[in-house]
């Protein structure tokens, strides 16, 4: 059910209507989706201040760091759903209070296990709510417009994973090691409170003549139990715990039950937690879902890897390491926008030269930066970062845009959901599988060697995305002249 009251904000919306205030919400659902995703990456260079401040083990940073991604991602689909039964508004409210709550409590906490503890809730506020970001742009635009919100939507996803490490570096610089990683998350409560507001004024209420779905909470377990058990052995790992892989052998009967359930929710014509019949019937969803995927398996890593090396192997700031990896935020920035207003007109082929361009953006990293004195670094890995930049600011909108396209808005939230459940499980996977060769190399050759290898499996990663999008365009294609 929707809010009882206004309370003095717009009116109700209807869906098929052109909300006139439709891109000053976009503005606000933005500024969410930058927070959220920020705290995704902004850690990553802080995490020798935080080991060093809480004196406690590198494992239990890791929690610091993966904890959040988890739990963000065990809520994904759920919050989308939410958000689809009973309005945006109320949903981005519940966790933007949450989340400013949670990142208090993680900037004052005394203890690790309390870190660790709120940034759990913290990432399961995220999960409420992004989906929503991708819900409202289903809701409010469509055509040309739709591929322009989606293309300021992958700017902000681009700039947000790029620029954290730089903004986590300077703050730490400014503020010192002890006080500013705390800062880091005590700066998202005044930015949460206007952002609240904003959401207050501005987001449409429920429409009350809509009847509300029930909420499946058996899918929504089924599905939460089926990602814990792929991700939770991820982070796992990366802390040095084997035992809990295990729990991947889980994955597939798990993933098998989601399906049946779902099947039979939607037979018993009730709304289901994610409609898997999307996926046959609908293949740029289903394609678009594994492209995301695989995007973020090869792309997400990269960073934190760049990041250990910057700091272990070459001793630089965690200042000088996040300006150093700021130029990725600044080729995708340049290129988000005017990508996501090609999509409309030339479809998968911008997503396949953006992959092209960002592989070769990494593979020349790889081959020309590991040998390089560290002033070197200032023009040779921050141009071919920027090179990289251009390119993978081309890949998010566009797919985000070609994967929702033929998707109904009123399901538009759990299958944006579904599409950053992916994208986050690729993190993990990704994250986890780098880290993992790159440890391993350096500990059979030295940190130049595994900064190599790491950037060429991402490569290898990433090629497997380029050949998804390619089949996709090749089917799109045949069905137009079908047709």
């Amino acid at each position: 059910m929707g809010d009882e009251t206004t309370g003095g904000a717009p009116d109700p919306i209807a869906v098929d209507e052109l909300d006139p205030r439709r891109w000053r919400i976009l503005a606000v659902t933005l500024v969410v989706g930058f927070m959220t995703l920020l705290d995704v990456t902004v850690v990553n260079v802080a995490v020798p201040s935080i080991r060093e401040g809480l004196g406690t083990s590198a494992g239990t940073v890791q929690w610091v760091v993966s904890g959040y991604a988890l739990a963000f991602g065990l809520v994904l689909v759920a919050g989308g759903h939410l958000g689809d039964a009973y309005g945006r508004r109320r949903l981005m409210t519940v966790g933007l209070i949450v989340f400013v709550l949670a990142s208090a409590a993680v900037g004052f906490a005394p203890t690790a296990g309390l870190v660790v503890a709120a940034r759990l809730a913290q990432g399961a506020a995220a999960g409420l709510l992004t989906p929503q970001g991708a819900g409202l742009i289903q809701e409010l635009f469509s055509g040309e417009e739709r591929g322009r919100a989606f293309g300021y939507f992958g700017l902000t996803v681009s700039v947000a994973s790029g620029i954290g490490p730089v903004l986590g570096g300077g703050i730490i610089a400014l503020a010192g090691d002890d006080l500013g990683w705390r800062l880091i998350f005590l700066v998202n409560v005044p930015v949460g409170l206007v952002a609240l507001l904003a959401v207050r004024r501005l987001v449409p209420v429920a429409r009350d003549d809509v009847e509300r779905e029930h909420v499946d909470i058996v899918g929504a377990v089924i599905l939460g139990l089926t990602v814990l058990c792929l991700l939770y052995p991820l982070i796992a790992a990366e802390s040095g715990e084997r035992l809990p892989l295990l729990l991947v052998l889980a994955v597939p009967p798990l993933a098998w039950w989601f399906v049946r359930w779902e099947r039979a929710v939607r037979s018993r014509d009730r709304a289901p937690l994610l409609d898997v019949g999307m996926l046959g019937e609908l293949p740029s969803y289903g394609s678009g879902v594994l492209i995301g995927t695989l995007y973020f398996a090869g792309f997400t890593g990269v960073f934190l890897t760049a990041s250990v090396w910057l700091q272990e192997v070459r001793d630089l700031s965690p200042l000088h390491t996040g300006i150093l990896l700021t130029p990725f935020a600044i080729g995708a920035a340049l290129t988000s926008t005017p990508a996501g207003r090609l999509v409309t007109r030339v479809g998968h082929r911008v997503v396949i030269c953006a992959l092209v361009v960002l592989m070769a953006g990494f593979a020349a990293i790889a081959l020309v930066v590991p040998e390089q004195s560290n002033t070197a670094l200032w023009w040779t890995l921050a141009p071919l970062l920027l090179l990289a930049g251009l390119g993978g600011g081309g890949v998010v909108s566009p797919n985000q845009t070609l994967t929702l396209q033929d998707v109904p808005p009123s399901v538009g939230g759990a299958a944006g959901g579904a599409l950053q459940t992916g994208q986050r499980i690729g993190s993990a996977l990704g994250t986890a599988a780098l880290m993992t060769v790159y440890g391993l190399t350096a500990s059979a050759t030295d940190g130049d060697a595994a900064l190599r290898v790491a950037l060429l499996t991402s490569v290898a990663v990433l090629s497997l995305a380029l050949t998804v999008v390619v089949r996709a365009h090749l089917r799109a294609r045949n069905e137009r002249s079908d047709g």
